[in-house]
Order: structure tokens, then C-alpha cells, then sequence
């Protein structure tokens, strides 16, 4: 037996008990294995909550009471969490027609809820201008026109903020970059399409259309500090343009979300507090420095939301040793559950959560059921020896973009979903079923 490495409990919520069983917020996640099954996610509710209060109190002391913490609610959207936020007074992002409808049926207000997406559907821009969105993100001129011509039907001058691309290389995965010039989405300041964006949205032939501001996003999992202070540097000088070019107050300034989080040790541990409030000095010096008003400030925190308030359970069914090559240990659940490793290589920390005080001196590759070579969780993992079929494995930090980007491949049947609070844990998801899974099939 050896004492657990501190390093590998990267979250705070994360503890090892006397039965050396990994716990998440308290909880014995071998026991909750045992009562719930696996594949299992299992998200600390109260981490969440806190998670909420942390970056609301943060916006507003650094940019004033009129700032906004909107959750992107693509890194995961269920019904109980979207109640979660509408309690803890948070806005939401949305990016489909099913989003909103989730934060329908969570009771979700949408005047506070913010519609994104590069290609919006005019069926998707009907639906949420019938059930009052609060504004889109408009991502280019044929939506602008969509707008229109929904919001001209209905009888209503709908608010929209412009999806602005400040053409800023965040240092991090290519795959979630989306502010550089190139980006698929909105419309790039260096070429002169954001003004010209500008110029359509403020056109009599829009007069269904309220200007409201802008938004960026310069990407996800960013560490440097830089990054943020670049874009606002950049977006406030365009915001001044603006102003002064077409007489035109900017009411709002959407900066995004994107703060990194720890999947592995080697990840540093950021302060979103001090992040945002560094955010905040360069924001008004910036405003001074242009002779502006600084608009009211949006945040759109989703990874940092709620990435290490998850965490993923699986069982070990086969263990393959190939001598003098490498070592496989697969599990119940994988790329149905948790695509990324397999999309984008990214990494993870996996541990035995039953036997955490074994010595670990077996290397292995975490992989899947699927009949499919890239269904991998992680390379070269340590784990016990010992480790056989039946025993409990835990990935770490997944409450960010593994439900909400699960699917059925092999006609697998996706996880439940377990929130775990200080006093008891309920089921807020139901495991899929096989007859779940026939059920649209004619």
C-alpha cells in the first residue's frame, strides 16, 4: 500500500476515504457506483452553486452592477441544471432549438437567455422569437434578414448583438480556436465585414431589428491571462469606431467565456476572481483611453461552470496484457460517453477509484467498448497490477462537453446523470434504455 499523490486529486472537491475509495463532494463514488450503475456521471451540485455566486460577485466588481454572467450551455444542458441557474439568478447562452426548449421546461426565463450559432435555421429563429428570447447573437447578414422577417410577422423589434471575430490566436487547441480571422464564425474586424455588419443591422430595411452591441469569443481552455486583455483592448477600440462612425450607443460588450480548467496536474490552477478583475482594470483604463462609456459587460462561462463539478464512472471488463508491446483496459463506457480524447486528443486523469492506495505499476491505454480502434479515454495510464473486471475507474473533470456531446454509436445507450449535494444525491437524468433507442425507429 502507498499514501495517494495529492497531485492527482486535482479539484478541490476530490478526497480519498479510509477505504481508500476516490470520493467526489463527499461522496464514496464505489458506493454510488454500486447504487446507480455505470457508465455514471455525477456532478457536485454545490460546486456549481458556488461556481455561480463566484463569477457573478467577480463581473460585478470589476465591471459594475449591470454585468451579466450568461452559461454557455453547450458544455452541458439538462433540465435540472438549467434550474440550477434560473435559482442562482444566471443567464444563459443557447445554441439550438433544443437548448431552448430544455430551459422551457426548466422554467428558465429566456429574457434572459442569449440565441447563438452560426447557422440558425428560420425555423429555429421562429421558435424563439414565439417564446421571447433576449437576444440573438447574430452571426452573419442571411440571419440579420431572418431576424426581420420572423420578428416583422410577429410584430415585435427584436434586440441583437453582432458576433464579432477580433482575429486573436488564443494559444490552444485548433479545434476550439473561434477568434481568429479564419474563424467559421462571426464577422472579422481586419477585412471590414464587421463594419459592414454594422452598417446592414443599423439599415432602415432592418427596422424590426434593435442594435444592441457585439460579442466575441476568442476560444475555449485558455490559460494566459493575455488573451483577455487583448480582446478587450481590441473590442473597445471597436466599439469607439463604431460609436463615432454611425452615432450609434453600444449598450452592450459580450466578452465570452474560455478560462481553462484542470483535466490533468500539469494544468495550472487559475483564480477566476483575479482573471476577471485584471479584465476589469484593463477594461475601464481602455474605456478612459477612448473617451467611451463602458458598455454593460457580458460573461459566458461554460467549461469553467462546470467541468471539475464532473466526473465519470466506469467498470473494468477485460484487461489485455501484450507482452513486450502494452496493456489495455477496457471499459463500459467510453467514446459513446466522453468523444474528445478521440476527436481531439485531449487529455484526462484517470484513476482506480477502489483501490487508490494501490501501488500503481502497470501502464495501460483506457479504452472502449465500441468496435472501433479510436475509441480510447487515455493513454498510458497508471494503475494497479491487480486491476481485474469489476473494479471502479473514475475520469476526472468531465462535466464539460461529455453529456452534451454523448452519443449512441453502436447503438449504445447513454449514461444517467447523479447530482450529488452536502446532504443526499438524486437522479437527475434517467439512464437510457434499449427501448430508448427504438423508440423513433418505424
Amino acid at each position: 500500500m502507498v499514501e495517494v499523490c495529492n497531485n492527482e486529486l486535482i479539484c478541490a472537491n476530490l478526497t480519498v476515504n479510509d477505504k481508500g475509495h476516490l470520493c467526489l463532494a463527499g461522496w464514496d463514488t464505489v458506493e454510488l457506483a454500486k447504487q446507480y450503475g455505470t457508465p455514471l456521471y455525477l456532478y457536485d451540485e454545490g460546486l456549481i452553486r458556488a461556481r455561480a455566486a463566484l463569477y457573478q460577485k467577480a463581473a460585478r466588481e470589476a465591471f459594475g452592477d449591470s454585468a451579466r454572467v450568461l452559461y454557455a450551455s453547450k458544455a452541458a444542458c439538462f433540465k435540472a441544471l438549467l434550474e440550477v441557474m434560473k435559482e442562482e439568478n444566471m443567464g444563459i447562452d443557447v445554441v439550438s432549438s433544443g437548448e431552448i426548449a430544455t430551459a422551457l421546461a426548466a422554467g428558465f426565463p429566456l429574457e434572459r437567455a442569449y440565441f447563438h450559432s452560426n447557422n440558425k435555421t428560420d425555423e429555429d429563429v421562429r421558435f424563439a422569437i414565439e417564446n421571447g428570447i433576449g437576444a440573438f447573437v447574430v452571426d452573419n447578414a442571411e440571419e440579420l434578414y431572418a431576424i426581420e422577417r420572423e420578428a416583422a410577422k410577429q410584430g415585435i423589434t427584436q434586440k441583437v448583438l453582432l458576433r464579432i471575430t477580433p482575429g486573436i490566436d488564443p494559444h490552444t487547441y485548433a479545434a476550439v480556436a473561434t477568434g481568429k480571422v479564419d474563424s467559421k464564425f462571426g464577422s472579422a474586424i481586419e477585412t471590414g465585414q464587421a463594419e459592414e455588419m454594422v452598417r446592414l443591422a443599423c439599415s432602415p430595411v432592418l427596422s424590426h431589428i434593435h442594435l444592441a452591441g457585439f460579442h466575441c469569443h476568442v476560444g475555449s481552455q485558455v490559460f494566459e491571462p493575455d488573451v483577455f486583455l487583448q480582446t478587450v483592448e481590441i473590442m473597445l477600440a471597436f466599439v469607439a469606431h463604431i460609436q463615432s462612425t454611425f452615432n450609434l450607443e453600444i449598450e452592450e460588450l459580450d466578452l465570452g467565456g474560455g478560462y481553462g480548467v484542470r483535466y490533468t496536474e500539469k494544468d495550472p490552477a487559475l483564480s477566476i476572481a483575479e482573471n476577471i478583475k485584471t479584465v476589469g482594470k484593463r477594461a475601464k483604463e481602455c474605456a478612459k483611453e477612448l473617451g467611451i462609456h463602458l458598455p454593460k459587460i457580458l460573461l459566458e462561462p461554460g467549461r469553467s461552470m462546470v467541468a471539475d463539478a464532473g466526473m465519470t464512472l466506469y467498470t473494468v471488463g477485460t484487461v489485455k496484457r501484450i507482452t513486450g508491446y502494452k496493456n489495455y483496459v477496457s471499459v463500459d463506457g467510453g467514446m459513446t460517453d466522453n468523444p474528445r480524447y478521440a476527436l481531439y486528443r485531449s487529455p484526462y486523469t484517470l484513476l482506480p477509484a477502489d483501490t487508490m492506495k494501490a501501488e500503481r505499476g502497470m501502464t495501460a491505454s483506457v479504452v472502449g467498448r465500441c468496435c472501433e480502434s479510436g475509441d480510447i479515454l487515455q493513454e498510458n495510464v497508471p494503475l494497479p497490477e491487480s486491476i481485474s473486471r469489476g473494479n471502479i475507474l473514475a475520469c476526472l473533470t468531465t462535466g464539460a462537453y461529455n453529456y452534451s456531446m454523448a452519443m449512441n454509436y453502436n447503438r449504445i445507450p447513454r449514461p444517467p446523470v447523479v447530482f450529488l449535494t452536502k446532504t443526499d444525491t438524486r437522479l437527475v437524468v434517467k439512464r437510457e434504455s434499449l427501448s430508448d433507442l427504438l423508440r423513433l425507429d418505424i
